[in-house]
């Protein structure tokens, strides 16, 4: 699981032991209460839709497990709805706070960098109502988050661990061809947040070079963390004909699904136009094709929020595309169990858990080998990796599977397999080491926040 970072010896919270000779060094103990930062995205939204997606999973996942070994997490959130209450208990061990920064709706992630000093504001105002040394630790998620983490830790007293989930200077490298690149702002901010954190929690061990190659951060406050998946809830369970009975799909079909935010980065349409190219190369195959499309628009893609369904209708195929609202995690893990093969095209992803939940509900996939999809899939043993986003390139890889049937069963028994691997108790255990080390570095004295 996620590589655990060199431990940092002789220190407890807030205070150093001293080592006596002759005895093993005592290990830093984790912190006892987590202030989690979320401002752009709430842990109760529902992936798939807005902004929410998985970063969401990420978060909410980690807290449960981070609880379950005795360390608090309270979340922070932006209130996107009137009346909602001051804060959630999520689960035993992790409560959402909904903070009050800006217009509860119509507030796009681009119009959030003007809500950062409110939103600031509504955190000191929880703290302030606490006893001194409260939280141990500030942990925040996105560039949004770090800004407020940054001013948090260092009113506070305490270390920043800090995790980029996406960052604009990798984005802005391999756009889609109707992106938007992401603002200089952004770049500015995300240098600047580099430079401040006590930690940097990564992904995937590519994800931290790029730390490293874009943003110039320091390779030994860096850890990598690989994310984990529910097993519970992504799993094989009853199999792929009793799953397509629930969602009502042919038994005997090919069934290429996308499920995900619709939005270029995502780059659902790559799957619409490789689907076409298989029909063009053989008509035959349509009475054997449904194509689901499991997602809302989001991001850029709200500005065309129809444009998939254009699309689909342009290159002749509406009759096969199935498209779908964002579902719940047991609704979802149906749709991954009723696939014959998940799609990720994307332009970007940090991890792609989209994948290792649809591996471990035994569908294997075939994705763009970009960020930590390489990771995440092994190539030609639990799915298909392809170079660039050229649809005749997914075409020819979903062909493997329409002729080689028995590919989705074998490479299908390979991805669950390959999916226990990545337990989110094991990502929260990783964690808690990074946030040890955090604590008893800053204990230290040794640490050092740059503006």
């Amino acid at each position: 699981m996620g590589q655990r970072v060199s431990r940092i010896a002789n220190t407890l919270v807030g205070s150093p032991m001293p080592h006596v000779p002759g005895q093993p060094p005592a290990e830093p103990r984790k912190p006892r209460r987590v202030a989690m930062l979320s401002v752009h995205t709430s842990p109760l939204h529902q992936p798939g839709t807005g902004d929410a997606g998985g970063m969401n999973v990420y978060i909410v996942e980690l807290a449960k497990r981070l609880a379950a070994i005795d360390v608090e997490v309270e979340i922070f959130t932006r209130a996107t709805s009137g009346g909602l209450p001051p804060s959630v208990e999520m689960a035993p061990g992790v409560l959402v706070r909904h903070v009050e920064a800006g217009p509860y709706e119509g507030l796009a992630k681009e119009e959030l960098p003007a809500q950062l000093c409110a939103f600031t504001h509504g955190v000191m105002q929880a703290w302030a109502g606490q006893k001194p040394g409260y939280y141990d630790l500030v942990h925040s998620h996105y560039w949004l988050s770090g800004h407020v983490g940054w001013l948090a830790s260092e009113r506070w007293g305490v270390p920043l661990v800090h995790a980029m989930h996406t960052m604009a200077k990798v984005k802005n490298a391999a756009l889609a061809a109707e992106d938007t690149p992401e603002p200089a702002a952004r770049v500015i901010g995300e240098t600047q947040i580099v430079r401040a954190a006590d930690r940097l929690i990564a992904n995937t061990a590519e994800e931290a070079g790029e730390l490293v190659r874009f943003y110039d951060a320091d390779p030994a406050k860096t850890a990598v963390v690989h994310p984990g998946v529910n097993l519970d809830c992504f799993s094989p369970r009853d199999g792929r004909a009793a799953a397509r009975e629930r969602l009502g799909l042919p038994q005997d079909a090919f069934v290429p699904l996308f499920a995900g935010r619709i939005q270029p980065l995502k780059a659902p349409d790559v799957l619409l136009r490789a689907v076409a190219v298989l029909l063009e190369q053989d008509p035959s195959l349509r009475t054997n094709l449904v194509v689901p499309v499991v997602g809302g628009p989001s991001g850029t893609g709200l500005a065309k929020p129809e444009c998939l369904q254009k699309l689909a209708a342009r290159l002749g195929i509406a009759d096969i595309v199935r498209f779908r609202p964002p579902v719940g995690h047991d609704k979802l893990a149906d749709w991954f169990r009723a696939a014959s093969v998940l799609v990720m095209p994307s332009y970007n992803e940090s991890f792609g858990l989209v994948a290792i939940e649809a591996q471990a509900a035994g569908t294997p996939v075939v994705a763009a080998s970009v960020g930590g999809l390489p990771v995440a899939v092994r190539d030609g043993e639990t799915g298909f990796l392809v170079p660039g986003h050229e649809p005749a390139a997914y075409a020819q890889a979903l062909r493997r599977f329409i002729d080689r049937p028995e590919l989705v069963a074998g490479m299908g028994a390979a991805a669950a397999h390959h999916a226990q691997s990545f337990g989110w108790d094991a990502a929260a255990s990783a964690t808690a080491d990074v946030y040890a080390d955090a604590v008893a570095q800053h204990g230290s004295g040794s640490h050092t926040h740059q503006g």
